[in-house]
């Protein structure tokens, strides 16, 4: 079981799913006046939308989110499954 978990956790892959655009953000930022939204839209622009944020964005949080999921936490899941 050790090895499976470990193959899970090492093999993981973050995605987003939906249909997130450019003016979809905008939309979402609409009533936010920081910089950080500010500079968020001004960087899509530049880049021409959202793939590359959606892509930087997935491989920044992929090891947080692989430390997040512990071993006990897939050996759960697992166990969950298995007995379903």
């Amino acid at each position: 079981m050790n090895k499976l978990i470990a193959y899970l956790r090492d093999n993981l892959i973050l995605d987003f799913q939906g249909d997130l655009t450019l003016e979809v953000v905008r939309d979402l930022l609409k009533d936010d006046d920081s910089r950080d939204a500010k500079q968020l839209v001004a960087k899509l622009v530049a880049d021409g939308g959202v793939n590359e944020m959606m892509i930087v964005l997935a491989d920044c949080l992929l090891e947080p989110v692989q430390e997040a999921l512990t071993d006990s936490v897939v050996r759960e899941n697992l166990r969950m499954y298995s007995e379903s």
